[in-house]
């Protein structure tokens, strides 16, 4: 019998990197690795949801192996899709954009010894001073006020004077409005255009490749990953790390093991 009559009904498998496929050092246990590769064996169509800019994106899925049709960037802001013509493979196909003046001149007011960074709708990038901790690839330094007055997809904020309880403190107090944000492990916000999130994304996406709602299933480990979790459940299957935080942790419907275990291999493993 051929293989397309005898495989399972595939799932649609979004994927958090960091803290979900990634140690912290960037390493990638060889159970998570062949886990992956086995769950696209097996007809999953497996693929990367992502807070992380496509530039360091791309070095994951070669990794990995893996080229999905699609895949999710900088937190629901860029799509790409794959294209065998285009340079490395795949071309932007659906962006989001905002101009982020607004926010970033009242985050500078509670955080005037902030570090920031905005990237751009082709994935270059400006940062201010002190963004030592950060790839800093295709991207050029500037002053504060270079970075307004842009289409941006992205913008991050580093705070290196605060600890992680006292920075959420702050932001909590900031008031932002008409942009979506997430809350790193550490001090620094990551924010989107209104309304934009991985689970944004990963609806269209499913849309796109027609795969019903009760056959998603999305594993990770932040906050970022919390709308993601609510899209997924649904119908679904939502999924944390364990190493998550405990409001992430209660946003999903499942725990795993955490990423120092190879959490998501069992994971992956369950899916038929």
């Amino acid at each position: 019998m051929p293989r397309a009559e005898a495989a399972v009904a595939p799932w649609f498998v979004a994927l958090d990197v960091d803290g979900t496929i990634l140690h912290e050092d960037e390493s990638i246990d060889q159970l998570v690795a062949d886990a992956i590769l086995a769950a696209r064996e097996r007809g999953h169509e497996v693929t990367l949801a992502t807070g992380r800019s496509w530039s360091t994106t791309a070095p994951v899925l070669e990794r990995l192996g893996l080229n999905p049709e699609y895949v999710v960037c900088a937190n629901g802001a860029i799509t790409m899709q794959r294209d065998d013509t285009a340079s490395g493979g795949y071309t932007r196909v659906h962006v989001e954009t905002f101009d982020p003046t607004a926010v970033l001149e009242r985050i500078r007011m509670f955080l005037p010894s902030g570090r920031f960074m905005v990237e751009m709708p082709d994935g270059f990038r400006l940062y201010t001073e002190g963004m030592t901790d950060w790839n800093l690839e295709n991207a050029r330094e500037v002053r504060f006020e270079q970075l307004l007055d842009q289409r941006a997809t992205r913008v991050v904020v580093v705070s290196p004077d605060h600890e992680l309880e006292e920075f959420l403190h702050i932001v909590e107090g900031m008031g932002l409005h008409q942009v979506s944000y997430a809350i790193g492990w550490t001090a620094w916000l990551d924010i989107a255009p209104d309304g934009v999130s991985k689970a944004t994304a990963l609806e269209r996406v499913r849309g796109w490749l027609d795969v019903p709602l009760h056959r998603v299933i999305a594993v990770g480990d932040g906050r970022n990953d919390i709308e993601m979790f609510t899209w997924a459940g649904a119908a679904g299957r939502s999924v944390a790390m364990g190493q998550a935080p405990a409001e992430v942790r209660a946003a999903a419907a499942e725990t795993a093991a955490d990423v120092g275990h190879a959490g998501l291999a069992a994971v992956l493993d369950s899916l038929p």
